[in-house]
């Protein structure tokens, strides 16, 4: 299939660009050295998803909270991004060889910068921030659009992915957009776009009931200016995650919405086809992916790849619609065939002529080691593990993995007062600066241990480890005035057990979960645990799922710390083990 361009990058086949996409022959070299290097410094793990070791993948591919994401391509190497709202650093950048290995290289934006409410002392960004978001490689140049529901669309740059990136820039004011952009770089006609879901925000009053509108603006070539006021291109009932295509010379926008009622309801996978050659139309459209196939979460909202051999793929998230499995919004990958100049993704098992989602799958490219995210730290380096994000800005003054090398060392600070008619501050815990955690892996069984270190807790504080979505469950100690420390727990609603006092320095805190029960466990020597508490729920909720962490603060003043010497996680699923 000839393409024009994707994403502006202009090349008859994704690999045969001169300046993008470096011969096949020395990508074959480059897959084979790579595999011998990770085959001799690392052990692989597999589970009951993602790579299998054997030349397969079982979907999801990524079974963790890795939401509203976005690909792209350059020379054997793919990218992702994706989001994860009030949490900093914002909009996690992954890499992956062969479409199916993903692993952590970086972040966007290393503080939520552009509005108040996500500094430390505020913690008033529930559940809003860093939303759906599109990134693309243009003219030596990184760029990475993404839109905050109150306060409009922002833009940044970079030369290197890694970093550092342009402080964020705004583009559009709030009033113009809602979320999800998405941009295209037309190298024949050198006009660009940005195309977003406005919602109903301009929507005249005999429209609004039609569903969310779709703007297409002119964009100026650097990517830092709209030109125009937009033209509306689709409205459709949830319509939003657009991504702009331009394949044989037609134009192809991708759209997910929402179809159906009641237990038929779905958020299907729409394309609308425009052979014309103008991107504004007019478009056919078409139904190309929808769930089934024993997946009963609607499988939508993604972008498309190709490998080496010419192949297309279509990675896409499982929503969040009943029932939410708990590790929140994973990533799957469906092969694509063209079908009359229409992609059908997955598989017509039901020969409705709409693809659904395959479970298992050869590998689109051979000849990498199974790989993840990182998830252990022993926090040995002198910065913090790409796995960790903090529930809003950090306080800088008051973290450290240099006041004690070998340790992360999290100073207590007062937890703000709570903001008036704001829900999320009625408990203590969401008012706590400097949490920090990382994301569960898959939804069947998972094992955490972390040891931690007691010597420098003060009277007056709490800390320990938490796990939370849409609810908190934490276990910890409490430093009483008395100077003893003791064990506790605490639920949502607040409702704290205490256990008997804890004598020595050394704490070891362990969490499992069989689906979405879970229990806490504990030691004081990291070889007898003990359990503590019963078990409880973890749930899907404020658009984040499960996570797993540390909190520190003092409710009386200012002073202690919790050493925590290292986190180590088991969960059923992929993961590179060093030797």
């Amino acid at each position: 299939m000839l393409i024009s361009s994707i994403k502006g990058l202009n090349m008859q086949n994704a690999f045969e660009n001169a300046k993008h996409r470096p011969a096949y022959l020395g990508l074959c070299l480059a897959v084979f050295a790579h595999a011998i290097i990770c085959c001799s410094t690392a052990l692989a793990k597999t589970g009951s998803w993602g790579d299998q070791g054997d030349g397969t993948y079982n979907n999801p591919i990524l079974n963790a909270d890795y939401p509203d994401v976005d690909v792209e391509q350059v020379g054997d190497t793919y990218y992702m991004i994706s989001s994860k709202q009030h949490m900093c650093p914002g909009m996690v950048i992954l890499e992956s060889k062969d479409m199916v290995n993903w692993t952590t290289i970086g972040h966007v934006w290393d503080k939520l910068s552009w509005a108040p409410e996500y500094s430390w002392d505020a913690m008033q960004g529930y559940p809003f921030g860093v939303w759906a978001g599109d990134f693309t490689y243009q003219d030596g140049k990184w760029y990475c659009y993404q839109i905050d529901f109150r306060h409009g669309l922002f833009m940044s740059t970079a030369t290197d992915l890694r970093g550092p990136w342009t402080q964020p820039y705004k583009m559009l004011p709030t009033e113009s957009v809602f979320d999800d952009p998405a941009v295209f770089w037309d190298q024949e006609s050198k006009v660009a776009y940005l195309i977003c879901n406005a919602g109903r925000k301009r929507a005249s009053l005999k429209n609004k009931s039609l569903g969310n509108e779709n703007y297409l603006f002119k964009m100026s070539w650097d990517g830092r200016e709209i030109l125009d006021e937009g033209t509306l291109v689709y409205t459709g009932p949830g319509a939003e995650a657009a991504k702009i295509y331009k394949i044989d010379n037609t134009w192809y926008l991708f759209f997910a919405e929402w179809r159906g009622e009641g237990d038929k309801r779905d958020r299907k996978q729409i394309v609308l086809r425009s052979k014309t050659d103008s991107i504004y139309g007019p478009y056919d459209r078409k139904v190309v992916f929808e769930r089934g196939n024993g997946i009963e979460r609607s499988c939508s909202q993604g972008g498309l790849m190709q490998a080496p051999n010419g192949s297309w793929w279509y990675t896409h998230q499982l929503i969040q619609n009943i029932p939410a499995p708990f590790q929140g919004r994973p990533q799957c990958l469906e092969p694509v065939e063209w079908v009359d100049g229409w992609p059908m993704i997955g598989e017509d098992i039901d020969n409705d002529g709409i693809g659904e989602p395959v479970l298992s799958y050869k590998k689109p490219i051979d000849g990498f080691p199974v790989n993840a995210p990182p998830s252990d730290d022993e926090f040995d380096l002198d910065k913090l593990g790409l796995q960790w994000e903090w529930n809003h800005n950090p306080r800088d003054s008051h973290w450290s993995l240099t006041e004690r090398p070998g340790f992360l060392r999290i100073n207590a600070s007062v937890p703000i007062p709570p903001a008036a008619n704001y829900k999320m501050h009625r408990q203590v815990f969401w008012r706590a600066c400097n949490t920090v955690s990382q994301r569960i892996m898959g939804t069947t069984t998972g094992t955490a241990t972390a040891k931690l270190d007691l010597s420098g807790l003060k009277p007056g504080q709490k800390a320990g480890f938490v796990r939370f979505g849409a609810a908190f469950h934490l276990i910890g100690v409490h430093a009483n005035d008395d100077g003893t420390r003791k064990l506790f727990l605490m639920d949502h609603d607040g409702k704290e057990t205490q256990s008997d006092t804890l004598k020595g320095n050394d704490l070891f805190i362990r969490t499992s979960n069989e689906g979405d029960r879970a229990s806490f466990e504990f030691s004081v020597n990291g070889k007898t645990f003990k359990r503590f508490g019963p078990e409880f729920t973890v749930k899907f909720g404020n658009w984040t799922g499960d996570r797993l962490g540390f909190f520190c603060w003092n409710e009386s003043l200012e002073d202690g710390y919790l050493d925590i010497d290292y986190f180590h996680y088991d969960y059923d699923g992929p993961k590179a083990v060093k030797e």
